[in-house]
């Protein structure tokens, strides 16, 4: 099998830090894997929480680091000034828009309704065939354990149809949901039942 290449990975994730250290020690980990993969980190801009976290430890481990922030945002001075690249959008929407443009694969971290809505919008899109880039959950702590017991109810009731759960990487492990992401096989089952 070949291995799907994936030069930049968008994080999507907290700006807050929560309530348990493993989420930042998954943040750590997840930034410090990809800069040594050599995969640029595409990610909202800030110093922020879970997101300061990642960008730190892909720059520390030697690794590109793309900086998407809202202007709203960069005037209230939360950009990170250390990035690799930086970029200001001017609306949300458009600050998404491009990391999904910039992104071969997406990974999420524990975060609020904004790293949510981030992650079902990029998962909506490769089940509407929108786009064919792989995403991950990196699930410290088990974060999203109860949000895949909802998906896996989602299956349950025929809102979902099983090859689309499936169609999400899940793993507690840095390295090993990268590897997934690169062994990931598009799912190519209609979405309606």
């Amino acid at each position: 099998m070949t291995l799907r290449p994936i030069k930049a990975v968008a994080v999507f994730c907290g700006s807050n830090f929560g309530a348990s250290e493993e989420f930042a020690d998954g943040a750590g980990a997840l930034g410090q894997a990809l800069g040594k993969a050599g995969i640029t980190v595409v990610y909202g801009g800030t110093t922020k929480g879970l997101m300061g976290i990642v960008a730190d430890a892909a720059l520390e481990a030697g690794g590109s680091v793309h900086g998407v922030i809202t202007a709203s945002l960069h005037q209230r001075g939360h950009s990170h000034s250390g990035l690799t690249i930086h970029e200001i959008a001017e609306t949300l929407g458009r600050r998404k828009e491009r990391m999904v443009e910039l992104a071969d694969a997406f990974i999420a971290l524990p975060g609020g309704i904004g790293t949510v809505e981030e992650l079902m919008e990029v998962w909506t899109m490769n089940q509407l065939a929108e786009i064919d880039k792989p995403v991950g959950l990196l699930n410290a702590a088990e974060f999203f354990s109860r949000f895949l017991d909802f998906i896996d109810h989602m299956v349950d009731t025929r809102f979902l149809p099983a090859a689309h759960r499936r169609a999400i990487c899940v793993d507690t492990d840095a390295g090993a949901l990268i590897e997934k992401l690169h062994n990931y096989v598009r799912v190519d089952v209609p979405k309606w039942l």
